[in-house]
């Protein structure tokens, strides 16, 4: 059966380190999800997300400027990061992992997401929902998204380690 995500009460999102020392967040405002659950063993659901990138917000223009350019993800030539699952594994107590295929600049590379899926449950008006909290760690690098400044004692200005996260609610739709 067919989800479609909850844009109300969805983000989809990174981490990263400025200068090594304090947390970055952003956020992606247009994406898509092909959601397929198996509301009997979510183990057999699958899932594809894609992520518009020049939706990139990081509450500085500037910055999500950057972000867009060729120095990271290089919004006009490459306009979508994907993420596909290939194996849902549970973990126990509504706990997965969730491995796939991560698609950045035309790179693709095995990652897992690890997380939790609520429900469904049914919601006030009549419907089904059931909600998918998911994050990882990746080295931005392993994508080509290599530009940086050094600053002295060795730091960079932005760290290679990035955290991937989302957090979302679906709704089920009619048959």
């Amino acid at each position: 059966m067919a989800w479609q995500i909850d844009p109300n009460h969805a983000n989809v999102g990174f981490i990263g380190k400025h200068m090594l020392i304090s947390k970055v967040k952003g956020k992606f405002d247009k994406y898509e999800v092909d959601l397929d659950v198996d509301e009997q063993n979510i183990a057999n659901s699958a899932a594809t997300f894609r992520v518009n990138v020049a939706s990139v917000e990081s509450g500085f223009d500037q910055r999500d400027n950057h972000l867009r350019s060729a120095d990271f993800f290089n919004a006009e030539e490459y306009p979508y990061i994907t993420f596909k699952t290939r194996e849902i594994q549970p973990k126990g107590g509504g706990e997965y992992r969730f491995v796939g295929d991560l698609t950045i600049r035309d790179v693709t590379r095995e990652v897992a997401f690890d997380g939790e899926v609520a429900g469904p449950i049914e919601d006030p008006w009549g419907g089904t929902r059931l909600s998918l909290s998911a994050a990882t760690k990746v080295n931005r690098k392993d994508w080509g998204l290599d530009w940086n400044l050094p600053l002295g004692a060795g730091n960079l200005l932005v760290s290679d380690e990035i955290t991937l996260e989302i957090d979302a609610e679906f709704v089920k739709q009619a048959a």
